[in-house]
C-alpha cells in the first residue's frame, strides 16, 4: 500500500505544471454590461496563440483605477481616460469608455516590463497569480536557512527582480556580520529537464566557475521546488541600475519604468562592454553550457569591467527575458542564437539608453557610427531575424569589437565538468530547445491561418469573390442554354417559336397535311427546313393513321406465384 501512495505521489509530481510566466497574455473588451449600480466590462482573455486558451473576466472601471494605482510607481505614462461621477451609465460615454479602456489595456501589454508585472497578471488572470508569491518564498528560504545555518537574513529586496517567481534577499554570514550577499530563490520553471540529483551536482560546480567576465557564484544547491543562490552584494549594481542611475535594492519597476536620467555610454563604453560580454558567452558557447538569459540587469558592472549574472537560470527551468520576442523567428531556434539576439537588445539599450520594446526594429538613425548601425542592423532587422544572425565569432571579428583589448585576468577562465554530467547538460540543453522549435511551429501555424483569415475577411477579397461568383453563374447559365440548343429543346428561332413548334406537334387534330404558310406573327423559314418538317410530320402521321390492334400478336404470360415442381 505504501509502494503505490509513493508511486502515486511521484506522478503527480512529475506532471506538475509549471507555467511559463513569459507567454503574452491579449485581453479584449467584448461587451460592456450594466449591472444598475456600476458597469461590467466583459474580457476576453487569451494566453499565446492557442485559441483554446482564453476565458472571459467581468472587471469595472475601478478596477482599471485600482491597477492604473498600481502602476504609477513605474513612471510610464498610461491613457487611462478620466473619471466621470455623472452621466457615466449612458450608452454614448460607455462606448467611447470601452474604447478608451482597449487602448489602455493594448498600451499596458505592449511594454514588456508592465505586461510581466504581477499587477497585470492578476488583474487578467487571477486563478493563476492569486497566491502570496513573496510569502512562499520566504517560507522556502527559511527553510533553507535550518539545513545552512551559515546565514541570516538581513532584510528581503522585494520587488527587485522582473520575475514573479524570483525573490531576492539580503543576507550576510554569521562570521563575518559585515559582509553583505545576496540569495535569490526561484520556483523551477517550464523548461527545467534535469533529475534532482543531476541539477545538484552541476549547481555544486557553479561556485568553481572561474572568468573574468562571469560573477562569481558563492554557493548553489536546489531544493525539491526550487533552486538558490548566493553572490556578493554589489553596492554599484547591474550595468542597468547604472545606466538609468538607480539603487539596486529598489523595486525595478521603479527603477527601470521611467527613469529620471540616464547614464550616457560613450562609443569606447560600447566597445568595450560589448566585447567583454562577448568574451565571456563565447567560453559558455564552447563548454557547451546554455546561457538565454542576457540583459542589462543580468550583467554586472565593477569599475570598468562587465560580468554575467544568473548562470543558474537555465538549469533550474526558467524561460527567458525576451522569449515572446524571438519565439516569432524559426532562425532563433538555439541558445546560442538567443544569446545573439538578446545581445541586440542589450546593445540597443546601451546606444539609445531605454529598452527596444519590440521585437525587430529596420529603420535607425543616420546619426549613428557606421560601425554601431552595421552591428544594430545585423542583429535586430526582421530581414536579419529571418534569415540568420551572425555568431559570437563574428561579432568579435566586426570591427566595432575587434581591436579592443581583452584585459587578461589573475584567474584563468576555467570550468570543469564531468563527462556523465557533459552529456546530461547537453540533452537538457536539446530539450529546451526543442519546446522551443515546437512552440515556434504553433505559433507560425497560428500566424498563417491568422493572416489567411485576416484576407478572407478583406474587403476586396469580399468583392472579388462576389464578382467571380456573378461570372461563374453567368457562364453556367450560358453552357445550359447551348446544351438544350443542341438537343432541340429550343429552337435558333426563338423560345416562342420553339413552344408554338412543339404544342403543334403533340397535336394531331391540329396539324394540317398541307405545308404551313407562315402567318405575320412566326419567322419565316427556309425552304429547306420547311420540306423537311413537312415531311417528318407526313411520317409520323401514316404511322399512326395505319395503326391497327389486330396486328398485335397475344403473348401469354407466366404465374410467377405458383409454385415450382
Amino acid at each position: 500500500m505504501q509502494c503505490v501512495k509513493m508511486a502515486l505521489f511521484e506522478k503527480k509530481k512529475a506532471t506538475k505544471l509549471m507555467l511559463d510566466d513569459t507567454v503574452p497574455l491579449t485581453a479584449v473588451i467584448e461587451a460592456a454590461q450594466n449591472m444598475e449600480t456600476h458597469i461590467d466590462y466583459v474580457i476576453r482573455v487569451q494566453r499565446g496563440p492557442a485559441t483554446e486558451n482564453c476565458w472571459q473576466i467581468n472587471r469595472r472601471y475601478s478596477d482599471f483605477s485600482t491597477l492604473h494605482d498600481n502602476l504609477k510607481i513605474s513612471g510610464i505614462p498610461l491613457p487611462l481616460p478620466p473619471k466621470k461621477v455623472f452621466g457615466n451609465m449612458e450608452r454614448e460615454f460607455v462606448a467611447e469608455r470601452q474604447r478608451a479602456l482597449q487602448q489602455y489595456l493594448n498600451t499596458i501589454l505592449a511594454n514588456l516590463m508592465l505586461a510581466n508585472s504581477l499587477f497585470v497578471k492578476q488583474f487578467l488572470d487571477i486563478n493563476n497569480y492569486s497566491p502570496n508569491f513573496h510569502e512562499i518564498a520566504l517560507q522556502h528560504v527559511s527553510m533553507f536557512f535550518r539545513s545552512e545555518p551559515h546565514w541570516e537574513v538581513v532584510e528581503p529586496l522585494k520587488d527587485a527582480g522582473w520575475r514573479i517567481r524570483k525573490h531576492y534577499f539580503l543576507i550576510k554570514p554569521k562570521e563575518q556580520p559585515k559582509v553583505r550577499q545576496v540569495l535569490a530563490w526561484s520556483d523551477f520553471g517550464p523548461d527545467k529537464f534535469l533529475s534532482d540529483k543531476d541539477l545538484q551536482a552541476i549547481l555544486k560546480i557553479l561556485p568553481t566557475v572561474q572568468h573574468p567576465f562571469i560573477y562569481p557564484v558563492t554557493f548553489a544547491t536546489a531544493s525539491e521546488n526550487g533552486g538558490f543562490a548566493i553572490r556578493t552584494f554589489h553596492a554599484t549594481g547591474t550595468l542597468r541600475d547604472f545606466l538609468c542611475k538607480a539603487k539596486p535594492k529598489a523595486s525595478y519597476l521603479k527603477k527601470y519604468g521611467k527613469p529620471k536620467a540616464y547614464t550616457e555610454f560613450n562609443l569606447m563604453n560600447i566597445k568595450t562592454y560589448g566585447r567583454q560580454i562577448l568574451e565571456a558567452l563565447k567560453f559558455l558557447h564552447d563548454k557547451g553550457i546554455p546561457y538565454g538569459h542576457l540583459h542589462l540587469s543580468n550583467v554586472m558592472l565593477e569599475g570598468n569591467t562587465c560580468r554575467l549574472l544568473d548562470l543558474e537560470n537555465s538549469f533550474i527551468g526558467l524561460p527567458s527575458f525576451y522569449r515572446q520576442y524571438f519565439t516569432q523567428f524559426k532562425k532563433i531556434n538555439t541558445t546560442e542564437a538567443i544569446d545573439i539576439y538578446c545581445f541586440g537588445h542589450l546593445l540597443y539599450e546601451m546606444v539609445f539608453g531605454e529598452p527596444l520594446n519590440s521585437s525587430t526594429k529596420d529603420d535607425f538613425p543616420a546619426h549613428l557610427p557606421p560601425p554601431v548601425k552595421a552591428v544594430l542592423e545585423s542583429l535586430l532587422t526582421t530581414e536579419s531575424c529571418k534569415t540568420g544572425l551572425p555568431t559570437v565569432d563574428d561579432l568579435i571579428a566586426d570591427p566595432l569589437f575587434s581591436d579592443v583589448q581583452v584585459v587578461n585576468s589573475e584567474f584563468r577562465p576555467q570550468l570543469k565538468i564531468p563527462s556523465k554530467l557533459k552529456d546530461v547538460v547537453k540533452t537538457a540543453k536539446e530539450k529546451i530547445e526543442k519546446r522551443l522549435q515546437d512552440e515556434q511551429k504553433v505559433i507560425s501555424s497560428y500566424r498563417r491561418l491568422s493572416k489567411a483569415q485576416a484576407f478572407h475577411r478583406s474587403d476586396e477579397e469580399k468583392k472579388k469573390r462576389k464578382k467571380s461568383s456573378r461570372k461563374r453563374l453567368s457562364q453556367q447559365q450560358l453552357t445550359e442554354e447551348n446544351g438544350l440548343e443542341e438537343n432541340g429543346a429550343i429552337s435558333p428561332a426563338g423560345s416562342e417559336s420553339g413552344s408554338s413548334t412543339s404544342a403543334r406537334a403533340a397535336s394531331p387534330a391540329a396539324r394540317p397535311t398541307s405545308p404551313v404558310t407562315p402567318t405575320s406573327d412566326e419567322p419565316p423559314t427556309s425552304p429547306t427546313s420547311n420540306g423537311t418538317m413537312n415531311s417528318d410530320r407526313s411520317a409520323l402521321l401514316g404511322s399512326i393513321q395505319g395503326f391497327s390492334k389486330s396486328g398485335l400478336k397475344k403473348t401469354e404470360t407466366k404465374d410467377c406465384s405458383a409454385p415450382k415442381i
